[in-house]
């Protein structure tokens, strides 16, 4: 009895002890939160895709918080979707980089519960860049174009796109344009307003542009636009007319392409700048009909070989009649010294990104994608 007593007692002292644990276990299991955050990838994943792999999502509960940082400390950017059923980043994430992730939820009743995770993104065999113009810290005219000409052709146009980024001050609407597989441009509708300043994110680092090519670049341009310089050339008056903030500043005799010859129409836009550079005929497909090699003061305006030059062969041609082999010349002197002559006060009053405009030629108007001249052709047709 003694046993069945200590027995039955101990059984009645543990069973009171027991419901006391039952209730202790059920107020521990009350205070978790039912929250599940998950990361995909799994946690010491390596070799992971810069795009489309990362994603933090919960079950039970909303997001709260998702901190995605690399190395050194630089934050990605995301989305929530679902109310705050999952996290996805804004971006592509860059190659051969190790991130943590940082998740927080909450349930119905406001528990909290957290998820970490590191992971490395692959390191790509095979990359590209983007050679690019205008340079970094530069001050440009109102017509320069930011220019990308990249190393491989791209068959992933929009990745590559979404990756480069434009804000101005003053703000203004900037669209790009592909020309071909290999050059993208970025311009206003309508010519920068002078004093404009630009900054562009150039964030291809981890980019796929073809299948198995990876971007490996990412920095930041900054650019000026500089004063309001315009010029006009009429083909059939032998006149260009030099213009600041839609001012004539300057009315100077030129003389253009001969027929057979003759000078594209359109807005071309000035891309190099030599005080001296030598011109053959060979290299623009016109046979061995000239090779000077000191024709001064040049300004490139198409990649085809148009350009704005000092003339010092053309007589009495400026102001007067046509030519030369497509090319807009200017008097100057052989050397180049003088710098009363009209090239030289032009050469010297211009800047890369000034728009020279030809209009009475007989020829027609020229490609956008021929030089840095994408203003001839339509805003519509431009941001399709």
């Amino acid at each position: 009895m003694v046993a069945l007593t200590a027995c039955g007692g101990g059984g009645g002292s543990g069973s009171g002890s027991g419901n006391g644990k039952d209730k202790g276990s059920s107020t521990q299991q009350s205070k978790q939160s039912t929250a599940a955050v998950s990361i995909s990838p799994q946690s010491g994943a390596t070799g992971v895709d810069t795009s489309g792999t990362l994603k933090v999502s919960v079950a039970g509960g909303k997001l709260t918080e998702v901190t995605v940082k690399d190395e050194k400390g630089t934050k990605v950017d995301g989305t929530l979707a679902g109310g705050g059923a999952s996290w996805t980043p804004s971006t592509h994430l860059a190659a051969g980089t190790k991130y943590t992730v940082h998740a927080v939820a909450k349930d119905s009743a406001g528990r909290q519960a957290a998820e970490d995770s590191t992971f490395t993104t692959l390191t790509p065999q095979n990359t590209f860049v983007g050679y690019f113009t205008p340079e970094d810290g530069s001050t440009v005219g109102v017509g320069m174009p930011f220019s990308l000409r990249f190393t491989r052709g791209i068959t992933h146009p929009d990745a590559v796109k979404k990756a480069v980024t434009i804000k101005t001050e003053p703000p203004v609407d900037v669209e790009g344009h592909w020309f071909g597989n290999d050059r993208l441009d970025f311009r206003p509708e309508k010519y920068w307003k002078a004093g404009t300043k630009v900054t562009v994110d150039l964030n291809l680092d981890g980019v796929e542009g073809r299948d198995g090519v990876y971007g490996k670049q990412h920095k930041t341009v900054k650019f000026t636009i500089g004063r309001n310089q315009v010029s006009y050339v009429d083909a059939k008056k032998h006149t260009m007319k030099v213009t600041q903030d839609g001012k004539v500043i300057k009315t100077i005799p030129v003389t253009t392409g001969k027929p057979g010859y003759d000078t594209w129409n359109g807005q071309m836009v000035m891309s190099q700048k030599f005080t001296v550079t030598r011109m053959n005929s060979e290299t623009v497909g016109y046979g061995s009909e000239y090779d000077i090699k000191d024709v001064p003061h040049a300004i490139r305006l198409t990649d085809s070989g148009t350009f704005v030059h000092g003339n010092y062969w053309g007589g009495g041609a400026f102001g007067n009649y046509n030519s030369s082999h497509g090319c807009v010349g200017l008097r100057d002197v052989r050397g180049g010294y003088d710098s009363g002559v009209p090239a030289a006060w032009f050469f010297n009053h211009s800047i890369i990104g000034d728009v020279l405009v030809v209009k009475n030629s007989n020829d027609r108007t020229v490609s956008p994608s021929n030089g840095l001249n994408g203003w001839n052709m339509p805003w519509t047709e431009w941001t399709k």
